[in-house]
């Protein structure tokens, strides 16, 4: 049986490419999975540091995708985990939901979501969106998303 090189499915350097210009956090943010940085994966993973009030804000409007997407969103204090170190309302076909924790929200295809406003912020913590059926960056941020309204 052949052995396979895994090294071929690391990724140790990031391609910047995703967001648009906001103050305040990672932009552009890391891209660590693409069908660019392994070939045929057909996953889109990006990861960005927020390290004050974001601006503008809200920096990503209403939005879908015609394939599921996960956002994280990850507080960076290691005694209090669960802390998100902000309060963010992220608004999902209509519905406004508001949390100050560690999250995780699954987005199925076609379902209409942001704008994504930060209310508070404390401390650093970090966005990181998984979305699952695409490769591409240009599938990732369709065109509009990030621009001001």
């Amino acid at each position: 049986m052949a052995k396979t090189d895994y090294s071929r499915y690391l990724v140790t350097k990031p391609i910047y490419e995703a967001g648009p210009p906001t103050k305040g956090r990672q932009s552009p943010s890391m891209t660590l999975m693409s069908n660019a940085l392994v070939p045929g994966c057909n996953m889109y993973l990006e990861v960005g540091w927020i390290w004050d009030m974001p601006t503008p804000n809200p920096n990503i409007h209403e939005h879908s995708h015609n394939f599921n997407e996960i956002v994280l969103h990850i507080g960076s204090d290691p005694d209090n985990p669960e802390d998100l170190g902000g309060e963010i309302e992220y608004v999902i076909e209509g519905q406004p939901l508001v949390f100050n924790k560690t999250s995780a929200i699954f987005l199925p295809a076609g379902t209409k979501h942001g704008p994504l406003t930060w209310k508070k912020f404390s401390r650093p913590h970090m966005e990181m969106a998984i979305m699952i059926g695409t490769g591409s960056y240009k599938e990732g941020w369709p065109a509009g998303v990030g621009e001001s309204k």
